[in-house]
């Protein structure tokens, strides 16, 4: 056995290359969902406490976890969206749903 036998990215160079032209939408994780949501009402929500801090008020965390459940969930719904195809020329000005899809 040679020194190149034992070279492991041939075995990752078999791997199927994604087509950059291919859209596929990003699969439904609930994980991913809540975990922006979390993330969002966290880190606003704790600016609004250093806010708070800083002003000597007692409202700004809960502007700030406000602001941060509506952010997270507008990253959501945009992350999970579903656009229509760009090369149907019928798809211009119509909305897709969920009971449309194949």
């Amino acid at each position: 056995m040679t020194p190149l036998d034992c070279y492991a990215p041939t075995a990752m160079a078999q791997q199927a290359k994604q087509d950059p032209e291919q859209h596929t939408p990003p699969s439904g994780d609930p994980w991913h969902a809540f975990g922006v949501l979390v993330a969002g009402v966290g880190f606003y929500g704790l600016l609004g406490w250093v806010a708070d801090r800083w002003f000597g008020t007692s409202f700004l965390v809960g502007i700030g976890v406000l602001i941060g459940a509506v952010l997270g969930v507008y990253m959501t719904w945009s992350r999970f969206k579903i656009a229509p195809d760009p090369h149907d020329p019928g798809t211009e000005n119509k909305t897709v749903t969920t009971q449309e899809l194949p």
